[in-house]
């Protein structure tokens, strides 16, 4: 399922160049899901193209693997204005497009707070969860959940950092 060209179904409708939808492979089942689209992904219509894209591919190459073998998408599908975090009212209007988008997960990665929010209901500090699996429920059933941290908070934080990059070696660890 897939959101109308053109889909007025909350405010972010108004600033958007584009709609920005998933990108990469569905076939493994393991989907990165981010918070929104910032500038760049807005422009290109792609997730995770800007410096968090840029971090996030390192990684994932590092770990040996790339954005082909995995599929990256966002909570919502339009920018915020400035870039701000999504309201709940905003990711709810884009649920059912996510939830279609996650029914064949074999795992989920939320990519920073607002992701785990949304997927798993979780509101206090990333620290106390990163890298905990869990489960979220996708349709009928419960899907492995990893919550980690959003590329751009590694990019002060070394700690925040090294948990991302374990994240992506549990990932390619579910690939082998």
């Amino acid at each position: 399922m897939r959101p109308d060209p053109d889909c007025s179904l909350c405010p972010l409708c108004s600033g958007r160049t584009n709609i920005v939808l998933p990108d990469g492979n569905p076939a493994p089942g393991i989907i990165l899901v981010g918070e929104a689209p910032g500038e760049n992904e807005d422009l290109e219509g792609r997730p995770f193209v800007g410096r968090s894209g840029k971090i996030l591919g390192a990684m994932m190459e590092e770990a040996g693997f790339d954005r082909s073998d995995v599929l990256i998408t966002n909570t919502v599908k339009c920018r915020p204005p400035g870039n701000r975090d999504p309201t709940g009212e905003e990711m709810a209007a884009c649920r059912p497009f996510l939830e279609s988008e996650l029914m064949d997960a074999r795992v989920v990665v939320g990519l920073g707070k607002s992701a785990c929010r949304d997927l798993m209901g979780y509101d206090g500090p990333m620290a106390d969860v990163v890298n905990i699996p869990t489960t979220i429920c996708v349709g009928d059933r419960d899907v492995p959940f990893i919550p980690t941290y959003h590329p751009a908070a590694t990019i002060y934080n070394k700690n925040s950092r090294a948990e991302l990059k374990r994240t992506m070696q549990i990932l390619k660890g579910m690939m082998e």
